[in-house]
């Protein structure tokens, strides 16, 4: 297992060997799962556009092989991001992130996101000891995700639905998704957006600051946000 630090300009820092041993304790961690896809999500991407020039991101990814998603995020930020590559596993678990957060300065950060491996299974059943789940599920996937792998959604704090800009092109029910979801955990927050055309974006970065200026007990603008 290793990874990798990425510099903004894609070169490769020296690699971690993920084997030190060590317990995980992230206060405003946010560890993110998503979907295996038809076409690079641009969410992540778009989080770091908005949102990289007033809170400071720290990011962690995971992959089966390669460090595509590191690569592309590392062009999106002057932070370092921290790649992953499981070598096989379906999942980063607490020693793995333990030891890519060698490199992090955790003090210098305000939301460390650990993207993990994209299926439903594996990262529902592992604490990275982060301070809330979120799932990304695309309509390019079945409305039906909720029911058939419950314990992601029973986990998860958020579920953002993606790629809505692509709807009339695909059998997919916003509204049954979010219900499916709902019935699983009642208490689930959506988001639906789409990175094509910016639709609900916003509101999910701002959701993002709002979490900051709580931790800090800081006054929020007191905006709503979806159930």
């Amino acid at each position: 297992m290793e990874s990798s630090l990425h510099a903004p300009d894609g070169r490769r820092r020296p690699g971690l060997s993920a084997t030190s041993l060590g317990v995980l304790v992230v206060g405003r961690g946010v560890s993110v799962t998503r979907i295996a896809d038809l076409a690079p999500p641009l969410l992540p991407e778009r989080t770091l556009d908005d949102v990289g020039g007033t809170l400071r991101l720290a990011i962690v990814t995971g992959d089966v092989q390669t460090e595509n998603d590191a690569d592309r995020l590392a062009q999106h930020t002057s932070r370092l991001v921290q790649a992953v590559v499981t070598n096989g596993g379906c999942h980063l678990d607490a020693l793995q992130v333990t030891t890519a957060l060698e490199a992090v300065a955790l003090d210098d950060t305000d939301i460390l996101i650990l993207e993990n491996v994209g299926n439903l299974v594996c990262p529902a059943s592992y604490d990275l000891g982060e301070h809330m789940k979120i799932t990304i599920v695309s309509t390019t996937e079945g409305d039906d995700k909720p029911l058939k792998y419950p314990a992601m959604f029973r986990r998860s704090s958020v579920l953002i639905v993606n790629k809505i800009d692509l709807l009339p092109y695909v059998q997919f029910s916003v509204d049954a998704c979010i219900a499916n979801a709902h019935s699983v955990n009642p208490d689930l927050l959506v988001f639906t957006t789409s990175c094509s055309s910016g639709e609900g974006v916003d509101a999910w970065c701002d959701w993002l600051r709002d979490r900051v200026r709580e931790l800090r007990d800081e006054p929020t603008p007191g905006r709503v946000y979806p159930a």
